[in-house]
């Protein structure tokens, strides 16, 4: 897990924040995915600097996207109050899949944390799961949805669909397992 910014002396700081920096650049560049050790040395750190404070690609990109995950959960309220909750979750998780395509190294972050157990420990892996939790409870409650699911189940799932189907050329595809997906979802009898 990475250090939190508190916790760190100033100059500490300031090399996270300046690598947080760089990334994003590097990933907005849409160019092939860098190297860790790239990333450092174009902010000016030494590759130890980096490992500090990231330990692993997933930490680094969860952290460059920390604060644009946020939007969707405002999203995710006001599709509860204006669609059926199953609706709400199928339409969140396409609006998911659009936002994690927009941004370069999210998916493959999303499948290493998935595959390593690692799912709901980061920064944007928390957030969907509690978005997936508040749209699958309003499911429940309102009668469309199983009680019995657990949001990281889901989490998963969406992961492993968006890893096969997230480009946007596949988005037919990924409409159709999103669809199976909330079917599965559905109370049973």
């Amino acid at each position: 897990m990475t250090s939190r910014p508190a916790e760190l002396r100033a100059d500490a700081r300031r090399n996270r924040e300046l690598l947080i920096a760089t990334a994003a650049e590097v990933f907005a560049s849409g160019k092939q995915p860098a190297s860790l050790d790239s990333i450092a040395k174009r902010a000016g750190v030494g590759n130890a600097t980096l490992y500090r404070h990231f330990p692993t690609r997933e930490d680094l990109v969860e952290e460059v996207y920390r604060d644009q995950i946020r939007p969707l959960r405002e999203e995710a309220r006001t599709l509860q109050a204006t669609e059926p909750a199953a609706q709400a979750l199928l339409t969140w998780m396409g609006r998911f899949a659009e936002w994690a395509a927009e941004r370069r190294g999210i998916c493959e972050a999303l499948v290493a944390m998935s595959a390593t157990g690692r799912f709901g420990t980061g920064p944007v892996c928390d957030e969907v799961q509690q978005i997936l939790g508040e749209l699958l409870a309003a499911g429940a409650r309102a009668g469309e949805l199983r009680g019995d699911v657990d949001p990281i189940d889901v989490g998963r799932m969406l992961t492993g669909m968006l890893s096969v189907a997230g480009a946007p050329e596949h988005r037919p595809e990924l409409d159709r397992m999103l669809a199976i997906l909330i079917d599965g979802l559905r109370p049973r009898g």
